[in-house]
């Protein structure tokens, strides 16, 4: 069942990665990948916020193979990140493949951070007692 889950979800995930990746691309006229840039950092702060939803909630483990493994995996691309710096780089622009590359870290990691924290705040009053982030145990949210 969970690989159906999984398979259904990266088949929604996909398409919407290819349109949001077009529609974004096409209102920049520059070789930077914004449209993979956008739909990679996107899908980090939804996978962030489906962790915390899961932790504050209890979201169910097909729900997070669904949307989580499924759609986000669908969604975001390291191939295509991956591919798209090796053409800046062959093309010469040293300075945009380095800032696609530490931009999209950065990007990615603190978009799951602020979408685990954004569950968290709106999630962690339906869950009894204290609840914190795991990173910053000095932040109590009560309930």
């Amino acid at each position: 069942m969970t690989v159906l889950l999984v398979l259904v979800g990266g088949m929604i995930g996909a398409p919407a990665r290819y349109l949001a990746d077009r529609a974004v691309q096409a209102r920049h006229d520059t070789v930077f990948p914004w449209g993979t840039f956008a739909v990679n950092v996107g899908g980090s702060a939804l996978l962030g916020f489906l962790l915390g939803a899961q932790r504050h909630l209890g979201l169910p483990s097909p729900v997070l193979a669904l949307l989580g493994t499924g759609f986000c995996g669908g969604l975001t691309t390291f191939s295509t990140f991956g591919y798209e710096t090796l053409r800046l780089l062959e093309d010469g622009a040293i300075g945009e493949a380095g800032v696609n590359v530490i931009g999209s870290v950065v990007a990615g990691v603190l978009a799951a951070w602020l979408g685990y924290l954004l569950a968290g705040a709106l999630l962690a009053r339906h869950r009894p007692g204290p609840v914190g982030c795991p990173w910053c145990p000095h932040v109590k949210w009560t309930v």
